[in-house]
């Protein structure tokens, strides 16, 4: 299901871990491939990925929906529309349900909706039906928001579903089996953190720079 490289070293900065997911990706045939980058940092891999492949580029947008009082413990995650995504094992573990975080939910739901109209700017995004949709992250750590953009792409029936990011932590890929069709990672290290530790430049992507990158590819 998954592919990890031989070897793995830290990337400069997002559009370097691009060219080395992207060179992983051509290896492959791809039937009308549409690239979608996970907002916000996916975005500027996706951007080199699909520059790579000669493929469309388009934004998805997923919101990781935090634990009470330790928000950056995703639990579950969210997009624009459809069901909210929660991960059983992290729910049993923290002894909460999803009804305890139903408002939680609706704000990161509020805010996906945000930054989808933000991104797209009037613009109809790409039709995904029948063609081959490579969903492309930075990194890939607990797989929260991956499983909900997955499942969100899922809707519109693509031929066929792959997740791709520049370095996974061990393990993660069969986390989204049967969401993804294949997981495709640079790098699966042992003694992987997260994600940041991998990027020597690890800013954050704006959102001026994402509707940027995709009004370059119009």
């Amino acid at each position: 299901m998954s592919r990890t490289a031989a070897s793995h070293g830290t990337f400069a900065d997002r559009h370097q871990a691009g060219r080395r997911l992207a060179a992983l990706l051509a290896e492959r045939s791809w039937s009308d491939p549409l690239v979608l980058g996970l907002a916000r940092g996916g975005v500027p891999v996706a951007a080199v990925v699909a520059a790579e492949l000669g493929a469309a580029l388009d934004v998805a947008v997923a919101r990781k929906i935090g634990a009470p009082g330790r928000p950056e413990l995703g639990v579950g995650a969210v997009t624009a529309s459809g069901p909210a995504y929660f991960d059983p094992g992290s729910l049993r573990k923290l002894g909460l349900t999803a009804d305890e975080l139903a408002d939680t939910c609706a704000e990161e739901r509020a805010e996906a909706r945000r930054r989808v109209e933000r991104y797209q700017r009037g613009r109809q995004p790409h039709y995904r039906e029948g063609r081959d949709v490579i969903v492309v992250d930075d990194g890939l750590a607990t797989g929260v928001t991956a499983t909900a953009a997955l499942r969100a792409v899922r809707a519109d029936r693509p031929r066929r579903l792959v997740f791709a990011a520049p370095v996974c932590a061990p393990g993660s890929p069969e986390q989204l089996r049967g969401d993804a069709d294949e997981v495709i990672c640079v790098t699966e290290p042992e003694d992987f953190v997260a994600v940041g530790q991998w990027y020597r430049d690890f800013r954050q992507t704006t959102d001026d720079e994402v509707v940027d990158l995709l009004e370059a590819t119009t």
